[in-house]
This record gives C-alpha cells, structure tokens and sequence, in this order.
C-alpha cells in the first residue's frame, strides 16, 4: 500500500498550528514506513531541512506549479502517476479532482462562526475548499468532538464518515532560556499570562476588561500578551490605552519558545478566553509547565481541558476576574488546577494520533 500526503503545510520557516499538526503526522509516518505501508508526500517547493528525511519507503515527490496548484497541477500529476491508494490532506483542502479516496483532517469552522476575522479572500478559500474536501472525502478527520459536531451540523456530513483524533501535544525541548523575568517586567507569580493570535474571535478585550477590575485591587500585577499581530489587533491596544492600563498590560508580539515556557512557569494562571477554539493546543502547553488555567467554555475547550480548569461564559468578565482573584490569593487552589493539569496533558500524543490517523488512511484505501 501506498499513501500519499500533501505535506506543504509542513514545509514552512516557522510551522505553528497546522503545520505543527502535518510535521508531526510526517514525522511518524516516515518513522513507520515499511514495504507494505509506503508513503509519498507531494510538495510545491523542495523540502526544508525540518523536514523527515527521506528512506526506501518514505519518498517527496516535488509538484511545481504556484498559482492553481490544487485544480490544476497536484490533480494533472496524481491522474498522471496513479501511483498511490488514498490520499492525506492534514488540513483542509483537497485536489479538486483525484483518481484514489481522500482523507481530509478539518481542524475548526472558526470562519463559518467568525468570518469578519478573516480575509475575504482567505475566507473565500476556505468556504469553497472545504465544502469540497468534505463532500468528496471518503473520510473526514476532526481534531475534538465539537468540530466533528460542527461538521455534522453545517455540511450535513454523517457522523459515520467523521473519525474524531485529537492532536497530541509536543513537549518543548529542554532548551534554557537565556531571558529573566525583568525582561518583560514581571514578578515571579504576579502577573497573568495569555499567548495566541490577537485577533477578535480570540476575545482577548474580554480579559483586558476583566484585567481591568481585578487590578483595582492587585496593583502590583501585570498582564502579559504574547502573540503576533493578527486581525484588528488595534482595537486591544486602544482598549488598553483607554483603560490606562499601559504601564500594566504587555504587549510582547512573537517571542522565542524558550521565553515562553518561562513565561508559563512563573505566572499566577494562563487565561485563554477564546469564543471559539478546535482544539486548544495553549492550553496543554500551560498544564505541561505547571501553570493553573482559566478558560472560556466555547468550543472545544473544555473538551481539551476537562476538570483542569476553571471556566468562565467567553463575555462573562465578572466571572473571569473573580477567578483570577482566586488564583492570585489561593496556593491551595493553585496546586490543585497543576496537578489535575499535568494529569490532563499525558491523555494527548503525537504517536496516538498518528497511529489513529493512519488507521483511518489504511481502511480507506482502494487497494
């Protein structure tokens, strides 16, 4: 048997989100290739050094080709080769025509619930190419139940075609920081920490609000946002400054993965106040560094989470800053939300999901 994959989600500088998920199925699939499960992973441009090396049964197979790829060129040479029995797409998209079955892993419908967070040309491209992967798709992967829901309830898919995997979770590497605490101007366990994207349908003007009352009574903590500048980013940092919050609240943008693990480690908790999230993989990272979290109760999230947390309504600012009132004065309560964390964590894996996944590539393919 011989699968192929479209690994270009995995051939970028920096892999976050996506790409992190397409790496890590890659790498377990080149670990696992044999003579009877082979692979081919398509890509539009030569493989970047990150990426799995190549072996006898493990091959990258270079599609040129920019603009049309998925209708014109990945379609032309899979037609042309039929070298294949099923094909992986990890994220999204599929070939708009395909002589083998497709499994397509969908990773949330944040556009369909939040579409004024994306570009209209982005969520042009996400409309029509995931409406197609998951009319034509012999199976749909979901990474939580929620999006399997969300899939069943918007498309119309039957859950039986819908295999719900969730991702794993990749365990930093023991790499020390080289940063203090007084780079980002914080005390050990006095201050709150949030780290994603900061665009709207992450509700970050909800955590400043919710900032905003609690330091009314906590003055000597402090607020630390990390994450690069995503859609009307603008409107929390006028938030902030109309709050005179600006001597309080950090905004850091992109920062080493090492300075953030010791971010996670001294902070009081990690608030992560999404209003809609597939998965929630910063959530896991702040239970792995022994950081309590509190998080909203949309989406997957307390899917993810389960009983590690303490959850709030996503508009409810009252709720989340009496929350951070009891982490910021209870040890107890700290201790607890870390022990249940790191217990929470170990449920998720790289291997387990890939393992899963290629399962699911095997039974669906036209052999």
């Amino acid at each position: 048997m011989t699968i192929g994959v479209d690994g270009n989600e995995a051939n970028v500088e920096k892999p976050v989100g996506v790409s992190v998920y397409t790496l890590e199925m890659l790498s377990y699939f080149a670990r696992h290739s044999c003579e009877k499960i082979r692979f081919v992973v398509y890509l539009r441009a030569k493989p970047l050094p990150h990426m799995p090396l190549e072996s006898e049964y493990f091959k990258y197979a270079y599609v040129p080709g920019k603009a049309f790829w998925r209708d014109i060129f990945f379609p032309m040479y899979l037609f042309l080769h039929r070298d294949i029995n099923v094909l992986f797409s990890p994220a999204h998209y599929t070939p708009r025509f395909c002589p083998v079955p497709t499994v397509v892993t969908i990773h949330d419908l944040g556009y369909v619930f939040y579409p004024q967070d994306f570009l209209k040309k982005d969520l042009y491209k996400l409309e029509m190419w995931t409406k197609h992967a998951v009319s034509h798709s012999k199976k749909i992967i979901a990474v939580s139940q929620h999006t399997k829901n969300d899939i069943h309830k918007h498309y119309n898919i039957p859950l039986s075609t819908i295999e719900c995997i969730y991702n794993g979770y990749t365990k930093p590497k023991n790499t020390l920081s080289h940063a203090s605490l007084q780079k980002y101007g914080v005390e050990d366990k006095k201050y709150f920490l949030y780290a994603s994207t900061l665009q709207p349908r992450k509700n970050v003007t909800s955590l400043i609000d919710a900032f905003a009352q609690f330091s009314q009574n906590a003055t000597v903590y402090k607020l630390i946002l990390v994450g690069k500048k995503g859609w009307m980013y603008h409107e929390m940092i006028q938030r902030v400054q109309d709050l005179n919050l600006k001597h309080s609240i950090t905004f850091t943008g992109y920062i080493p993965d090492a300075d953030l693990s010791l971010l996670y480690k001294h902070a009081t908790a990690y608030v992560f106040p999404a209003l809609y999230e597939g998965f929630g993989m910063t959530i896991l990272e702040a239970m792995h560094h022994h950081c309590p979290v509190i998080a909203s109760s949309s989406g997957a999230l307390p899917e993810i989470a389960g009983e590690a947390c303490l959850y709030f309504e996503p508009h409810d600012t009252i709720k989340l800053q009496k929350s951070m009132t009891r982490l910021a004065q209870s040890d107890v309560l700290r201790k607890e939300l870390i022990a249940k964390g790191l217990k929470q964590v170990q449920k998720f894996s790289w291997d387990k999901s890939a393992s899963k996944t290629l399962r699911v590539l095997q039974e669906s393919a036209q052999i």
